[in-house]
C-alpha cells in the first residue's frame, strides 16, 4: 500500500477523520474502494474509469485523493451546476477538514460571464422594447458594480432566457480580443489567469472540447502544466466532444454577422464601403440556402452525403450554397478595406473568413471518418462532426494531443501564455522527477454513476478511446429491493401505437393522485411531454388541486425548485412533465419525489445522421448495429432516467416503464438487468398496494 492510499484510508474509512469530523458523514466501503483506485492512478500514472452507484460518494472519493497528492489537476463536469457545487461547497469543505492549502479556481464558458464592453453598448440595442428586457438589464448593470468575478451565476433575479444575456456577453465570434477598451478588467481574462495560477481548477465538459477545438479559452495553455485530470459525469464525454471537434455553421451565425457589420460600418466606416448591398447580400444568401432545405414539421436532422442533404434538390441546394460563399466573399473584401480602421473590421474579418471557409468545405465530400448533416429548425445549422472522440481524447491520454481544427488556426492569448508558463509553486513541488530525470506519468479519471451496460464498459471506453483502460465498477450502497419497485403495466398500447401517450398520462395521474403529486413524467420525446402535459389534467383529481408543471414552462432551476417545495405545509402538489435535459440532474431527495414514470424505452432515433453513420460502421466491422450501438444506447438512458427516483438511504419509491416491450422482448431480459435491483410487481393490484403503502410511509415520519 502506498503513502497515499493509507493517508486516503484515514481519511475515507469507517472511523476516519471525516466520520470523526462531519455530523452524518459514513464511511462507505464503496467510496473507500474508488478512492484507493484514483490514489493507485495518481502514483502510477495511465488512465483508470470507474462506474461508482449512486449513493457511492464519488465527489469525495475522487476529490480526497487529489487535495492529498498534492498535484496540480484539473476537474471538469458536464454541468455548471456541479462546477458551481464543487467549487463553492465540496472542495473548500473539503480543504478546510484536510487543513491543506490550495489555490482553487472556478473556469466557465465565456458566455457564463459579464462582457463590460457589450454592456455599455446594450443600452442602444432594439432588444430593450421586449417586455422586462429594460428591467433586467438594469438588474445587470446594478450587479456589475459590485460583482468580482463577473459570473452570471451570481445572478440569480435574471431569468436565464432573458432576451438580455446576449447583449451583455460575448461570443469567440464577436469578442475583440487584445483589443477591446475593457480588455485589462474583462471577467473572462481574469477568470483565465486564476486558473493558470491556482493548484485545481474546475471546468466543464463544453469548455474542454471547445479549446481543444479552437484553443481560445485557456485550457489549452492549462493542460500541459496539469498532471491529474479528472472528468465527473465521464457518460456525457463523447456526446459533447463530437459537437465541437469536426465544424458547424448556423443561419443565425450569419444574421449575427450581417448585423454587427452593419451597426460597425455605419458607425465606424459610413460611405466608406457600401455596407447596406453587403448585408442585403449576405442575408439573401442565408435566406435563398434556408428555402433551398424546404419546409419540415419540428425540427429535423438531414444526413448530408455527396451530392448534399438527402430529400432536396442538389442542384438547388448547390447553387444556394455558392450563392451564400459568393456573398461570403464579397464580405470579406469589403471588410478587408477597411480593417485598419478599428479593431472591430479586424474581428468582423476573421468572423467572415471562418464561416467562408466552412461553407467551401462543406462543398465538397465529406470525409470518411466524418458525419454530415443538416439541421433544419427555427435555425439552419450546417454540421460535420467525427462518430466519436476515440481518436482525440485517445491520444490525448496517450500523450500526442492534437489542439486545434483545421479551420480555425490556434491563437493562444499570449498573456495566457506567459501565465501558463510559471504555474504555481505548491505544483511545482509536486511534480517529483522520476528515476532519469522523467517526469511523472499524468493520470486520467473518468467516473460517473452510468458508464455502460456490461462489465467491460464498452460503451463508454471504445468511443473515448480508453479501451486498454483500468474498469472499476463499485456498486451503490442503497437497499433498492427494500427502498424501491418496479412496474410495466401488462396491458398498455404499444408506443408506436395510437394513444400511448394519453395511456401513459392516465397512469401518472392514478399515482399522483394516491400520492398527492410527488410524481415526476420523464418522456424521450417533446411531442410525447407536450401529449401527456396537456392529457395529464384530465385524470387528476380536482379536489387535490395538483398543479402540473412541463419542462420549458420556467428555467429548469425555478422548476426543480418548485417541485422541491410542493411538499411544505400548505403547498399544492406537483407533477413535473419533462424530457431530454431531466433524465440526469435532477436531483430530489425525500419524500418530495416518490413516483418515477418514464413513457417509453429511450432507443436512439434510428433516422439520426450520427446514429446511421455508427451503425454502418459497425455493419462493416461485422456488427450488429442494434446489440452493440442501440441498445446499449438505451440502457444506459435508462439508467440514468431511473437514477432519479432513489438518492438517499432513506428515499421510497415507485419506477413505472410504460412500455410492455420490457416484459415480451428477448432484450427486455438485458435491460431489466441492467436497472438497479428493484422489486418487480406483476399486475395493477400490486401496483395500486405499493401506492398506498407509499402514502402510508409519507404519512408516518419517514425521514427525509
Amino acid at each position: 500500500m502506498s503513502r497515499l492510499q493509507a493517508q486516503v484510508q484515514q481519511v475515507l474509512q469507517e472511523q476516519g477523520l471525516l466520520a470523526q469530523q462531519t455530523p452524518g458523514f459514513q464511511g462507505r466501503a464503496g467510496q473507500l474502494a474508488m478512492a484507493e483506485a484514483v490514489a493507485e492512478t495518481l502514483q502510477t500514472g495511465g488512465a483508470l474509469v470507474v462506474e461508482a452507484g449512486t449513493g457511492v460518494g464519488k465527489t469525495y472519493a475522487y476529490l480526497v485523493p487529489v487535495l492529498l497528492s498534492g498535484e496540480r489537476a484539473l476537474v471538469s463536469t458536464a454541468t455548471k451546476a456541479l462546477q458551481d457545487q464543487l467549487f463553492s461547497r465540496d472542495i473548500p469543505r473539503l480543504l478546510q477538514k484536510l487543513n491543506l492549502p490550495a489555490r482553487v479556481a472556478l473556469l466557465k464558458g465565456r458566455a457564463s460571464y459579464l462582457c463590460l464592453h457589450r454592456m455599455q453598448q446594450a443600452r442602444h440595442s432594439e432588444v430593450l422594447r421586449q417586455p422586462t428586457a429594460a428591467q433586467d438589464l438594469a438588474h445587470v448593470e446594478q450587479w456589475a458594480q459590485g460583482t468580482r468575478t463577473g459570473d452570471l451565476a451570481e445572478l440569480t433575479v435574471l431569468d436565464e432566457r432573458s432576451p438580455v444575456l446576449p447583449l451583455v456577453t460575448s461570443t469567440r465570434e464577436n469578442c475583440l480580443g487584445s483589443a477591446c477598451p475593457q480588455y485589462r478588467t474583462c471577467h473572462v481574462n481574469l477568470a483565465r489567469k486564476e486558473a493558470l495560477a491556482a493548484d485545481l481548477v474546475v471546468i466543464n465538459h463544453h469548455l474542454f472540447f471547445a479549446d481543444l477545438s479552437v484553443r481560445e479559452s485557456g485550457v489549452a495553455e492549462l493542460l500541459p502544466t496539469v498532471r491529474v485530470t479528472v472528468f465527473d459525469e465521464a457518460h456525457q464525454l463523447n456526446t459533447t466532444g463530437v459537437q465541437f471537434l469536426g465544424r458547424q455553421l448556423s443561419s443565425t451565425q450569419l444574421h449575427e454577422l450581417a448585423r454587427d457589420m452593419m451597426l460597425a460600418g455605419l458607425t465606424l466606416a459610413r460611405g466608406l464601403v457600401d455596407w447596406p448591398a453587403l448585408v442585403q447580400g449576405l442575408e439573401l444568401g442565408a435566406r435563398v440556402l434556408r428555402l433551398a432545405a424546404g419546409r419540415h414539421h419540428g425540427s429535423v436532422r438531414l444526413r448530408w452525403l455527396a451530392d448534399g442533404p438527402q430529400g432536396l434538390d442538389p442542384q438547388a441546394w448547390a447553387a444556394a450554397l455558392a450563392q451564400l460563399v459568393q456573398a461570403l466573399q464579397a464580405v470579406s473584401c469589403g471588410l478587408d478595406t477597411v480593417t485598419e480602421l478599428a479593431p472591430d473590421f479586424v474581428r468582423l474579418h476573421e468572423r467572415a473568413g471562418e464561416a467562408l471557409a466552412v461553407l467551401q468545405h462543406m462543398q465538397g465530400a465529406p470525409a470518411l471518418d466524418q458525419v454530415r448533416w443538416l439541421e433544419v429548425s427555427a435555425q439552419l445549422r450546417l454540421i460535420e462532426s467525427p462518430l466519436d472522440i476515440a481518436q482525440t481524447l485517445g491520444a490525448l491520454v496517450h500523450g500526442t494531443p492534437r489542439f486545434s481544427s483545421p479551420d480555425v488556426p490556434a491563437a493562444p492569448d499570449p498573456d495566457l501564455a506567459e501565465a501558463a508558463a510559471a504555474p504555481p509553486a505548491r505544483a511545482q513541488a509536486a511534480h517529483p522527477a522520476q528515476e532519469g530525470g522523467d517526469a511523472a506519468p499524468r493520470s486520467w479519471i473518468f467516473t460517473s454513476a452510468t458508464l455502460g451496460a456490461e462489465p467491460g464498459l464498452r460503451w463508454f471506453t471504445e468511443p473515448c478511446g480508453l479501451t486498454s483502460a483500468r474498469i472499476l465498477q463499485v456498486e451503490s450502497p442503497f437497499d433498492y429491493a427494500r427502498q424501491a419497485a418496479v412496474y410495466v403495466p401488462p396491458d398498455l398500447p404499444l408506443p408506436a401505437e395510437a394513444g400511448h401517450p394519453q395511456a401513459v398520462a392516465q397512469l401518472a395521474a392514478q399515482g399522483a393522485n394516491v400520492l398527492g403529486g410527488r410524481t415526476l413524467v420523464l418522456t424521450t420525446t417533446l411531442q410525447a411531454m407536450q401529449t401527456i402535459a396537456r392529457t395529464l389534467p384530465d385524470w387528476l383529481d380536482p379536489d387535490l388541486d395538483l398543479q402540473v408543471l412541463v419542462q420549458g414552462q420556467w428555467p429548469k432551476r425555478r422548476l426543480m425548485e418548485q417541485f422541491r417545495a410542493a411538499t411544505a405545509p400548505g403547498a399544492r402538489g406537483c407533477v413535473l412533465v419533462a424530457s431530454a435535459s431531466f433524465w440526469e440532474g435532477f436531483d430530489v431527495p425525500g419524500s418530495a419525489l416518490e413516483l418515477v414514470v418514464i413513457d417509453k424505452l429511450p432507443f436512439p432515433p434510428p433516422g439520426d445522421p450520427l446514429v446511421q453513420a455508427r451503425s454502418e460502421r459497425l455493419q462493416a466491422q461485422g456488427r450488429s448495429p442494434f446489440a452493440d450501438h442501440a441498445l446499449p444506447e438505451a440502457i444506459v438512458a435508462l439508467k440514468q432516467g431511473a437514477g432519479r427516483l432513489i438518492r438517499s438511504e432513506s428515499d421510497q419509491g415507485l419506477l413505472v416503464i410504460g412500455d410492455v416491450r420490457l416484459r415480451h422482448k428477448g432484450y427486455g431480459q438485458r435491460m431489466r438487468k441492467a436497472l438497479p435491483a428493484m422489486r418487480w410487481l406483476d399486475g395493477p393490484d400490486d401496483y395500486a398496494r405499493a401506492l398506498q403503502a407509499l402514502t402510508r410511509a409519507s404519512t408516518t415520519g419517514k425521514t427525509d
